[in-house]
């Protein structure tokens, strides 16, 4: 637009109803988000600047896509190209409206059920779990790698969840050539003389979790608490000079003896080693009790999907910025 079209619009404002102005106020609120969409995209192209097919730095502008996307030729193999070419996010439409559920689920309040979500952006329920998908996807190495100082090393457990299976429905259709499932569903138990089974067991997934004193988190999934997987679960994490602060677990007792890694052993009541304040989990506990926040309103997801939403909670508990969680993936 001309400047001088653009100062005609603005004198003209003054004369719109107040629908009208709610009006143009949710177009010029669409219109942001797409320009702060492309912007982002455009900064990762910038940033790497590379054909993603050669890894040739010359290039042209060779057009937009159907999104506004400028798409570049290589000057070398030339393949045309984007910010969003090698990305996880290539065949989306709507890349403004994807960032908008990639900010309700990384900011600082509770995220949005989906279906809430779906009506606000005015998208069907399915793409909108079909993007946190994606995302959780694209959160896969948001734990940290790195601990130092005093470790402290805990577990807590999620209940193993077959949302969404059809393996009781199928039995029940066809029993002769697919077997019962090796346990009840949850409602049934206390219904049919079946007691809820109370303490651990092979239906409570454990969870893993690392916390240092410097604000390191790490949350891993495991298969049970055997010695073996203990071990290979801290190994890469834990370096040799740190102080590991777990309860008894023979795991850990065997982990810090094959490395000489020093082992405070929390005890139920207090600490070993002169009772210091020093060495406690209380770090751990209190990031236990946040994933148990963050995922009651979930009301126990799919334990298929459980890897993605500990890599969620673990970014949202160390502040990823949403926008360079967008650039990233």
């Amino acid at each position: 637009m001309r400047h001088h079209d653009f100062r005609r619009f603005l004198d003209r404002i003054s004369l719109l109803s107040p629908a009208q102005i709610a009006e143009a106020g949710t177009a010029f609120q669409d219109v942001r988000r797409r320009s702060e969409a492309l912007t982002e995209i455009e900064e990762r192209t910038k940033k790497e600047h590379k054909c993603p097919f050669c890894e040739c730095e010359a290039r042209q502008k060779c057009g937009t896509t159907k999104t506004k996307v400028q798409r570049y030729r290589c000057s070398d193999c030339l393949k045309t190209y984007s910010g969003r070419t090698t990305s996880i996010i290539r065949y989306i439409h709507r890349p403004d409206l994807f960032l908008e559920v990639l900010r309700d689920m990384m900011g600082d309040a509770p995220p949005s059920p989906v279906r809430r979500l779906a009506n606000d952006l005015d998208l069907n329920k399915y793409t909108i779990w079909r993007w946190r998908m994606i995302i959780l996807d694209g959160l896969s190495g948001s734990s940290s790698k790195a601990f130092a100082g005093i470790v402290e090393a805990d577990e807590t457990f999620q209940r193993e969840s077959r949302k969404g299976s059809r393996e009781w429905g199928n039995h029940l259709r066809d029993p002769a050539h697919h077997s019962a499932p090796p346990r009840l569903r949850w409602y049934e138990y206390g219904r049919k003389g079946v007691p809820m089974m109370r303490g651990l067991s092979r239906w409570q997934l454990p969870i893993l979790t690392l916390v240092d004193r410097n604000g390191a988190r790490r949350a891993e999934r495991i298969p049970n608490r055997t010695d073996k997987t203990i071990e290979a679960a801290l190994a890469p994490f834990v370096a040799p000079d740190v102080v590991l602060c777990a309860d008894g677990l023979s795991g850990y007792k065997n982990f810090t003896a094959s490395r000489q890694i020093t082992h405070v052993e929390i005890k139920p009541i207090k600490a070993s080693i002169g009772g210091s304040s020093a060495y406690h989990i209380q770090n751990a506990n209190s990031l236990h009790q946040l994933y148990k926040t963050f995922i009651r309103p979930f009301r126990g997801p799919a334990s298929k999907y459980l890897d993605g939403y500990i890599f969620w909670f673990i970014a949202r508990s160390l502040k990823w910025d949403p926008v360079e969680v967008f650039r990233a993936i």
